[in-house]
């Protein structure tokens, strides 16, 4: 059996988180709020953690939207409201890391579980597993496009924050919060240090060559694949951060 008849599930759901967080990715880097998607992924793993901790792995997906909606919120009128809005993100950020280990230091698989919200493998979904993504991400993007940029002022920041948070949701359950911000800023970042293509198209195609490649490379070698992908796609955003001619 060839790589791509085993992984083609796993490559198709690359694709799928590439694509939606490419949308925005370039937001984010334009806006200046780098560390903003961390921040809400942390938030998101905390209900993540609670779920495992409290109830058995049930309710995961409402208790992560919650607090990943928290933390949406607390950004998106943080962003109107408070000075040096990085270093509130960062603090939200550390407040989300800290409140896992937190959960899960009296767990006996704690060490375990972090890891695991931090970066998952995602190299052998399945089929169904594509099902929920698919529609998802299908919605977020279409409101995403459709809409934000109609929108101004609070409205415009609480579609952008809240449907960052949908997608967040999911997507830390399906691939990890490292594997998130990976997606999220590498692709994007190479596109927007281009001109010659489109931003979202670029960000796509070239972002999910290196998950893909990322994910073949974990396979082949038997590697961790969240941190596969995280650090082969932070090494391509640095090498092609230094070699482009700005």
């Amino acid at each position: 059996m060839s790589i791509v008849t085993l992984l083609y599930p796993a490559f198709i759901l690359a694709i799928l988180l590439v694509f939606i967080h490419s949308i925005f990715g370039l937001e984010i880097i334009k806006r200046g709020v780098i560390f903003t998607d961390l921040a809400i992924g942390q938030f998101a793993a905390i209900g993540v953690a609670i779920s495992l901790l409290f109830f058995g792995g049930e309710y995961s997906f409402i208790l992560t939207l919650i607090f990943a909606l928290i933390g949406a919120t607390l950004i998106s009128i943080a962003t109107r409201r408070v000075k040096h809005i990085e270093a509130f993100i960062g603090m939200l950020y550390a407040l989300g890391a800290s409140g896992i280990i937190v959960l899960l230091s009296n767990t006996t698989q704690g060490t375990e579980l972090f890891n695991k919200l931090q970066a998952t493998d995602i190299l052998f979904t399945t089929t169904t597993d594509l099902i929920e993504p698919f529609l998802l991400y299908g919605v977020v993007a279409f409101l995403f496009l459709k809409f934000y940029y109609r929108l101004t002022g609070l409205y415009r920041e609480m579609l952008f924050f809240g449907l960052l948070a949908v997608t967040v949701t999911s997507s830390v359950q399906l691939a990890g919060v490292l594997v998130v911000f990976v997606l999220l800023i590498v692709p994007a970042f190479m596109a927007l240090l281009q001109n010659r293509f489109s931003k979202l198209l670029f960000a796509w195609v070239v972002g999910s060559t290196i998950i893909i490649v990322a994910m073949v490379i974990s396979y082949l070698f038997d590697l961790p694949t969240g941190y596969t992908i995280v650090f082969i796609g932070s090494l391509c955003g640095i090498i092609y951060g230094l070699i482009v001619d700005n």
